[in-house]
């Protein structure tokens, strides 16, 4: 299966500021050494806590962060350092669907406006009239109606405004697109409706996903392999089904454990609870950082050498000392 975005040992800090004449005092290490590839047609779930990482790593594969070390390849061409120039072209190939519609689209443009700009932008279209129809033809794959091209985003609902949020990302034909929580801000009842139409328009359209989410049961539902990030780190990466039947690193057991289920006595795994708090991203604990939480850390081992992330079963790689194959 041929990669369409591979990144390679990429970091990402970001400086604190302060001190005398607002010199960095520190820096805050959001994505550190991740090494991730997502292949033609596939959808990578990317799952973890608030402030993991996820999102800024999802900004680094598109190049709307600059990385501070490491590589970042498209459609197999390194687009690390390139150019604006040169990087407008490609960015057509690849978009983002963010997790808050009303913040993404401007009040003062209409659905048609909105969805139209990248179609002039990159020069898909030459008329109104063409954009129109064009546009037209987007809603209605997205699920809306041609008579709300006049509308505004506070005129339509929150499941609305994300299908036009879709609709624009589509526009201008993407092969790879980061969903960075696409439905975290939409009522339940919404929601399924956003992630049945996303994978009908993978399958569709041979769309790759780079799915960032927090809730486990929509990522299994998406994708094809799960990564599991912690402190800036995949500490566990598989295929979906092996990932939620059998995980091996002690983090990912405690985030499956917390899954809700509609009947609590009927839960198939037992409850794991994590102590303390996630350490600060800008003073990680040495070795494992998962160590000061974990329940099977191993003292004089975990808590001074860093796991490398390993393959323990086919196509299941985990960042753990003490993980069994």
């Amino acid at each position: 299966m041929k990669t369409i975005l591979e990144l390679s040992r990429v970091k990402k800090e970001f400086p604190i500021g302060g001190g005398l004449f607002r010199r960095p005092t520190g820096a805050v290490r959001a994505v550190d050494d991740v090494s991730l590839a997502v292949h033609e047609g596939e959808t990578v779930g990317l799952v973890g806590e608030s402030g993991c990482g996820k999102s800024t790593l999802g900004r680094l594969a598109l190049r709307l962060l600059p990385v501070t070390e490491g590589r970042v390849a498209f459609e197999g061409r390194d687009i690390t350092r390139l150019p604006e120039s040169e990087l407008r072209p490609v960015r057509r190939r690849m978009q983002i669907v963010f997790q808050d519609p009303m913040s993404a689209l401007d009040p003062r443009m209409t659905v048609e406006e909105a969805v139209a700009e990248g179609l002039f932008a990159h020069r898909l279209v030459t008329t109104k009239a063409e954009a129109r129809e064009r546009v037209a033809a987007l809603l209605g794959k997205v699920g809306l109606r041609a008579d709300q091209l006049g509308r505004y985003p506070h005129e339509l609902s929150g499941g609305q405004r994300q299908r036009v949020v879709i609709a624009r990302a589509l526009a201008v034909e993407p092969r790879f697109v980061v969903c960075d929580e696409p439905v975290a801000a939409l009522d339940v009842s919404i929601q399924a409706q956003i992630v049945n139409l996303l994978s009908d328009l993978s399958e569709e359209l041979g769309l790759a996903y780079l799915f960032v989410a927090h809730d486990l049961s929509v990522v299994r539902f998406m994708s094809d392999r799960v990564a599991v990030m912690y402190l800036g780190r995949i500490v566990e990466i598989a295929e979906a089904d092996a990932l939620y039947d059998a995980a091996l690193h002690p983090y990912t057991q405690a985030l499956l454990s917390a899954v809700p289920v509609p009947d609590p006595t009927q839960r198939d795994r037992p409850r794991v609870v994590l102590g303390g708090d996630v350490p600060s991203p800008s003073a990680p604990p040495p070795g494992c950082t998962f160590h000061p939480r974990c329940p099977i850390a191993e003292k004089g081992l975990c808590d001074r050498e860093r796991p490398p992330l390993v393959e323990l079963r086919p196509k299941h790689a985990v960042a753990c000392h003490k993980a069994q194959p």
